[in-house]
């Protein structure tokens, strides 16, 4: 398994019986969960990670991760990946935190590690989007050096593109 580290997190990659525990909204044993969570998000991505699992094969270590505090082990929320990279290198993201963890800097702390690990596998390009009014989430992917690159009537679409990068 690929586990990331942070100063104040911990990235556990999710396994398919981790999955199953988040969609029943039950934690395994000794697992601390902080309330609210899972969020409905949370359940969504379990499904898809496990639909994944079950069409293509597991896309570890392109999964989902829990995001834990390291201070004392409480998960407080979820990011990753959507599926292992298509054919031109690109993935999506998407990453959710309980209510009592956000603002205080940790989607952005957990963002940042994800997508150096996806630089570092060879991934060109990261996509995301959020819902034109979530306002944290564009400042989130913003601060970390994601670029707005298109809107629709539902949502705003980032990316970061490091073969770009390197050329300018």
């Amino acid at each position: 398994m690929t586990d990331l580290e942070t100063p104040r997190l911990f990235l556990r990659l999710m396994s398919a019986s981790d999955a199953l525990q988040v969609m029943a909204g039950k934690p395994g044993n000794g697992a601390r969960w902080a309330l609210g969570y899972p969020s409905p998000g949370e359940m969504a991505a379990a499904e898809r990670f496990l639909d994944t699992c079950a069409t293509t094969g597991d896309p570890s270590p392109f999964g989902s991760y829990e995001i834990r505090r390291r201070d004392n082990g409480e998960v407080i929320g979820g990011l990753g990946f959507h599926g292992a990279p298509d054919e031109n290198r690109h993935v999506t993201i998407g990453y959710g935190l309980v209510p009592s963890a956000q603002g205080m800097g940790y989607a952005s702390e957990a963002l940042r590690a994800l997508l150096l690990f996806a630089r570092d596998q060879g991934v060109s390009s990261v996509h995301g989007d959020t819902d034109l009014d979530n306002l944290a989430s564009q400042h989130v992917m913003t601060a970390v050096g994601m670029h707005l690159v298109k809107e629709d009537a539902l949502l705003k679409y980032y990316r970061i593109d490091w073969e770009q990068q390197a050329e300018e």
